[in-house]
């Protein structure tokens, strides 16, 4: 049987996942203890979410999905698709949270990647693949603390202290914060004469 584009994009995925320091197993012969990071080719999930190309195992507990394309296809196209998988686990497996907080969608050319730890999450474009030390970390840094992710802190600012600053200095710091908070993080901050203007976008 000819090889297609979608499994020469698998075996692309595989070697990066391998790289990221993941075991790449067959769902006939997983074994989720065999390392901290495991990625299982086509997993079945519930009735009606279809089959994620990998689910990824991080300390025995099912964390993510990644769904593979052929090389040109548009991956934002496909958001909705992985957040289905995520949502998707059997009932009997364990995880580290639902739905499966970490969602790639790749062509082994590309990769997005959606952190559903953060607020308004959204898909962005990565290099690589994250390790599952990083993910072990997120995990671990969210059951401990409330807004965990740098998204999250941006929101959560501890309070300004005002004294020694112009109003204006004030004024600014606040404004910038604000842009953070709104997921706007562009901004300029020009200093002259002691004082600050900020410009925000």
């Amino acid at each position: 049987m000819p090889e297609t584009p979608e499994d020469r994009a698998r075996k692309t995925i595989d070697d990066l996942l391998g790289k990221a320091g993941w075991l790449v197993q067959d769902r006939d012969k997983a074994n989720v203890s065999a390392g901290r990071g495991v990625a299982i080719r086509s997993f079945p999930l519930k009735t009606g979410h279809g089959f994620a190309d990998y689910l990824l195992y991080v300390d025995g507990q099912a964390a993510g999905v990644v769904e593979a394309k052929k090389v040109g296809e548009t991956l934002t196209t496909y958001e909705i698709q992985t957040a289905k998988y995520s949502e998707g686990l059997p009932d009997g497996l364990a995880a580290h949270r639902r739905p499966l907080p970490f969602c790639y969608q790749s062509t082994g050319a590309d990769t997005r990647f959606t952190n559903l730890l953060d607020p308004d999450a959204r898909s962005r474009q990565v290099f690589a693949f994250h390790g599952p030390d990083t993910f072990a970390k997120w995990l671990q840094d969210e059951t401990k603390y409330t807004a965990s992710m740098v998204r999250a802190r941006l929101r959560t600012m501890p309070p300004l202290i005002e004294e020694g600053l112009r109003a204006v200095q004030i004024r600014a710091i606040r404004g910038l914060e604000q842009s953070l908070a709104a997921n706007r993080p562009r901004a300029l901050i020009q200093m002259a004469s002691g004082a600050i203007v900020v410009s925000v976008s």
